[in-house]
């Protein structure tokens, strides 16, 4: 896919601009469901919403040419997926992004529109569900498994053989030691260090890493 279009106007695009900069991939339209916003880029036009995408849509002659990526992050998974799939279905195809300083061990298995960013870490046998981001600096060690809408924030570590449930948002610098669990839309805040099992729908800071609250409001920034 030479030409991408991208769901998310603010600094996740950004990001992803610079990352597909070097592969000769070219973003041809943004769209947002804030109307307020102007497009980041002077050169790249901003539609609001599903109208604005289906009048995008109605203009082109083989919308499957046309690859997108959803650059919305933080404790979004849920929102990143289901956008996603709104494009897959209306015949985009959603790519995956990969930043030229990243490492990505040969037999890493990544999911359709994941992002992996600069001077990241794959080693082997990781696994990447679907629309997951793997933020500037993270290190993801052997044979982890990362469900779909994941996000790892930057300067994030996951030792080996980690496991991680659907749309949970492990924070900036962040520690998890080998063998842990981690459940469904749970958030890791910033620079906690895991050392047990973490049940689904749960918040949890610190050294070592305590449960604070229930996030069963689903997917929230923090």
């Amino acid at each position: 896919m030479k030409e991408i279009i991208l769901w998310g106007a603010t600094g996740q695009a950004k990001v992803l601009r610079e990352c597909l900069r070097s592969s000769g991939v070219l973003i041809i339209a943004l769209f947002d469901n804030n109307h307020n916003l102007k497009s980041p880029f002077s050169n790249i036009p901003l539609f609001y919403g599903e109208d604005g995408f289906e009048k995008w849509i109605h203009n082109r002659y083989d919308i499957t040419k046309y690859g997108c990526l959803v650059a919305i992050g933080g404790a979004n998974g849920n929102v990143r997926l289901k956008i996603q799939s709104y494009l897959k279905e209306n015949g985009l195809t959603p790519i995956i992004a990969r930043h030229p300083t990243a490492f990505i061990a040969d037999d890493v298995i990544i999911g359709e529109g994941s992002q992996i960013l600069a001077n990241s870490t794959i080693s082997v046998e990781v696994v990447l569900g679907k629309s997951c981001i793997i933020n500037n600096g993270a290190l993801i060690d052997h044979e982890c498994l990362l469900g779909d809408g994941v996000h790892i924030a930057p300067g994030a570590h996951l030792a080996g053989c980690i496991s991680i449930g659907d749309f949970s948002m492990i924070g900036i610098g962040a520690t998890i030691i080998p063998r842990i669990n981690i459940g469904e839309n749970v958030i890791v805040g910033a620079g906690a260090v895991v050392t047990k099992d973490i049940p689904s729908d749960s918040v949890v800071y610190g050294n070592p890493a305590k449960i604070i609250r229930n996030n069963l409001s689903g997917n929230q920034n923090e």
